[in-house]
């Protein structure tokens, strides 16, 4: 082999970035294997590489008076042969270059450059990709495939796993789609993006873009709830008095909330204000309907709510939905109850002392068996 080897490695260290000595270091490795599957098994060669791009094989084995193992031990007669300073247990060291192994060693060569260069461009990829887990990115669906979509993010080919999709989205190719970026993988076909529509980050990502006293730390976000295609509630609290931190995401003439419900295809989203007080913010959390009374029970993280009769199926939305969205976003379990609409006057004048007891009850089981009773009318 010729000084082209050397030559080819310093291209690839300039124009690549590849380390010579790494790409020398893989051709080592790959020389042994292929020198000890073509030509037997010795237990213990060297290969070195001259300045001029010759490529030769050395055996190394202990020199003995009496040989019992061939493959790890030469005679100390044989051994001074090779170099006459040998003693017993010194490590003879010899070539044992075939004459056939050069074209072998060319074939090896190429293959190790080649695969250190596919190496290399995926490890950049990944670096350079790697920032981007959860945050969002551009995509343009490319290809439909049975329920998967094919998806191009700048120059990179992703799949949308039909899991991942929303009922809302009617994918057309060439259609430009906002997606969370949740995993930057490397796998042996190279690096892909694992992307979703329905991941809750998607939404917190939108209002980012939307709301610029987000990013500057005026705006807090505090948590997401989603149940993808239908509804979303999302907590925020404001780090400055004289900003309404609702108001704020929802923006002039509710253009910036509008922003995001037209990316999500329709999704109904609810901005609720974070409060510190579990009572205020499971009140918050279960609007629209209106809350006229709270009780807070922290050894259960548990809170008993209740609203009037008119407004209970508000409070737990079609199949349960507001409820379990509002439980979710607050991390309180939300036992409802509700008293009649003359009584919940009261209530919020102060004349009644409510009692849990007193009201009609749907406890969270309640509205599951409910849920359950509508679905099994459905099927």
């Amino acid at each position: 082999m010729s000084s082209e080897l050397f030559n080819l490695l310093e291209e690839i260290e300039e124009e690549k970035g590849i380390s010579r000595d790494v790409v020398l270091d893989a051709l080592e490795s790959a020389l042994i294997s292929a020198y000890k599957k073509n030509y037997g098994a010795v237990s213990d060669i060297n290969v070195k590489f001259s300045e001029d791009g010759d490529i030769k094989i050395y055996a190394r084995k202990t020199v003995v008076e009496n040989v019992e193992d061939r493959e790890t031990e030469i005679s100390v007669f044989d051994a001074r042969d090779i170099k006459p300073e040998y003693e017993v247990g010194d490590i003879a060291e010899f070539e044992v270059t075939p004459s056939s192994f050069g074209r072998i060693a060319a074939q090896t060569a190429r293959q190790v450059v080649f695969q250190r260069i596919r190496e290399a461009e995926r490890e950049k990829m990944v670096d350079e990709y790697s920032d981007r887990e959860n945050s969002i990115a551009n995509a343009v669906v490319r290809k439909i495939d049975r329920r998967n979509v094919m998806l191009d993010i700048d120059g990179t080919e992703s799949v949308l796993m039909s899991n991942e999709q929303v009922k809302n989205d009617n994918y057309k190719v060439g259609e430009r789609y906002k997606v969370f970026v949740v995993e930057v993988a490397d796998s042996v076909k190279g690096v892909h993006l694992v992307v979703s529509r329905s991941h809750p980050g998607l939404v917190k990502c939108l209002f980012e873009l939307e709301v610029p006293e987000i990013s500057q730390g005026v705006i807090e976000f505090k948590g997401i709830s989603r149940e993808a295609g239908s509804r979303s509630k999302i907590a925020v609290a404001s780090n400055t008095r004289n900003v309404d931190p609702v108001g704020t995401c929802i923006g002039p003439r509710g253009m910036r909330v509008q922003n995001v419900i037209n990316e999500l295809r329709g999704e109904k989203i609810d901005i609720i204000k974070y409060s510190d007080d579990p009572a205020e913010f499971v009140s918050n959390a279960i609007s629209p309907a209106e809350v006229v009374s709270i009780e807070v029970l922290p050894d259960q993280k548990m809170c008993k709510v209740i609203v009037p009769e008119s407004q209970l199926s508000l409070a737990i939305g079609r199949e349960g939905q507001n409820v379990r969205l509002a439980a979710r976003l607050t991390g309180w379990k939300i036992d409802l109850h509700s008293v009649p609409d003359d009584e919940a006057d009261d209530l919020r004048n102060g004349v009644v002392s409510a009692g849990a007891d007193s009201a009609d009850s749907v406890s969270q089981q309640d509205m599951e068996d409910e849920v359950n009773a509508i679905l099994g009318r459905t099927e």
